[in-house]
């Protein structure tokens, strides 16, 4: 038998396979699949204060190995959540992760004052890639101030797992890394999506709404694998890896890399079943390697 069994902070998961917040919904859609307590983890959609209706379409294109995407954060909000789909998928039986969104710091307070009283709820995905708007619309995670002051103030209200999600579009990850260590953050997952856009050569317009939208799936995956390696041994905190992850080998890379566990989106969307395809191949490889426990493939890299 191997152990697939990790620990992020307080949070103890079967196995390191969790989704990647926008990609299932709130987990009902992929449990018409199958049963997902399978999985080590759900991270739930992107969800705000309020409701949001999200972009206009299209919001949605397929480029070369990858996906771009400008949903907005479409949700109905925290309290609808509470009163309407918590009911429902609090009783499965794995960690429910919800990724937390703000425009402001106090509406990041507030939404976390609400899911800090779930008791079904043992952790939160911070989103730092939301827009300040009293800053102009900058991201919160694109500074070492910004990410330091959202991390800090959610920090004080939340006594429960707290995982920051980095972007990628910044100059030095590891950077903001530290600086969300700094203000307690207990994991930071990442890559999130990076900036990009796609063009209708024939009709000489845009393909999304936004013009520009999240470039997720393969074509991603060196550029997050590098990051998480740098920030794996930038930081003390346990690191979640995202970003192209299609099968086992990709995500038995994310693991050596440095990742202590992994996140499949885009890919869901291919297959719904890759995440339990991961969880059999991951176990097929300890056994080949005669690894005992899954921990020693974290950080695992022969440099």
């Amino acid at each position: 038998m191997v152990d697939l069994k990790v620990k992020i902070h307080d949070l103890e998961i079967k196995n390191p396979v969790m989704t990647a917040s926008g990609t299932c919904g709130f987990a009902e859609e992929l449990a018409d699949f199958y049963d997902v307590s399978k999985l080590g983890g759900l991270l739930l959609k992107g969800t705000t204060l309020k409701n949001r209706d999200g972009n206009a379409y299209p919001r949605m294109a397929e480029t070369a190995s990858g996906m771009l995407n400008a949903v907005g954060l479409q949700n109905k909000g925290i309290d609808y959540f509470i009163d309407n789909i918590y009911p429902r998928i609090k009783d499965y039986d794995t960690p429910l992760i919800i990724n937390v969104n703000g425009s402001t710091v106090e509406d990041y307070i507030r939404l976390t004052e609400k899911v800090n009283e779930l008791e079904k709820i043992p952790a939160i995905e911070l989103n730092i890639s939301c827009p300040n708007v009293k800053e102009g619309g900058m991201a919160f995670g694109i500074t070492c101030p910004g990410a330091e002051m959202v991390t800090r103030e959610v920090r004080k209200v939340y006594d429960k797992t707290l995982i920051v999600k980095l972007s990628p579009n910044v100059t030095d990850i590891t950077e903001i890394a530290k600086a969300v260590e700094g203000q307690g953050a207990d994991s930071v997952s990442l890559v999130n999506t990076f900036l990009g856009m796609a063009i209708d050569a024939e009709n000489r317009k845009p393909l999304l709404s936004t013009i520009t939208g999240g470039l997720s799936g393969p074509a991603i995956k060196p550029i997050a694998l590098r990051m998480v390696w740098q920030v794996y041994n930038a930081v003390k905190i346990p690191v979640i890896g995202m970003g192209g992850i299609m099968n086992t080998n990709d995500a038995i890379e994310f693991l050596l890399a440095g990742s202590s566990a992994v996140q499949v989106g885009t890919a869901i969307f291919k297959d719904p079943f890759i995440p339990l395809k991961i969880i059999d191949g991951i176990k097929d490889y300890m056994k080949r390697h005669n690894i005992k426990s899954v921990t020693d493939l974290i950080g695992g890299l022969s440099v």
